[in-house]
């Protein structure tokens, strides 16, 4: 009997990843990933993307949001936000870019669900324009989360 439980529970947790890695990261656009973060008081995750060509993209991709377990982990605990940067931009997209410099290039934003950037411990803006390694990325998402419970 416990044979079968713990093989049944075993079927279903290996279901349920492989379900959750072909969808992945369901994507929201600035507006409605402020209005959601609000709502469920969770921390935005704001990429200024622009997708093949773009060797940070490409990399920040495949590396990062197609690893199911970071996937997994952003779905859970943030709100994922788009930017298209192939599209034209809303005003809102725009001004929070030029907000923190992105010179219509790539940018990465750690967010509150207030829409204020997050700091490290040491008081450093966490936003990135370069690439970022799966472990440090998934070190930054430890630390935002962390941070979410002390506001």
């Amino acid at each position: 009997m416990k044979k079968t439980s713990i093989l049944a529970a075993a079927v279903v947790v290996i279901l349920a990843s492989l379900t959750f890695a072909a969808n992945g990261i369901q994507w929201l656009s600035l507006e409605e990933g402020r209005e959601m973060a609000k709502k469920e008081n969770k921390p935005m995750i704001v990429d200024f993307f622009f997708g093949k060509g773009c060797p940070r993209c490409e990399m920040l991709q495949k590396a990062v949001y197609d690893e199911p377990s970071i996937a997994e982990k952003i779905m859970k605990d943030f709100v994922p936000i788009r930017v298209d940067l192939t599209k034209a931009l809303t005003r809102e997209e725009e001004k929070l870019g030029e907000q923190y410099d992105y010179k219509k290039d790539c940018l990465l934003l750690f967010m509150d669900s207030k829409g204020n950037i997050v700091k490290d411990p040491r008081g450093k803006r966490l936003c990135f324009v370069e690439n970022i390694e799966p472990e440090m990325f998934i070190q930054y998402l430890d630390m935002v989360k962390a941070s979410m419970k002390d506001r």
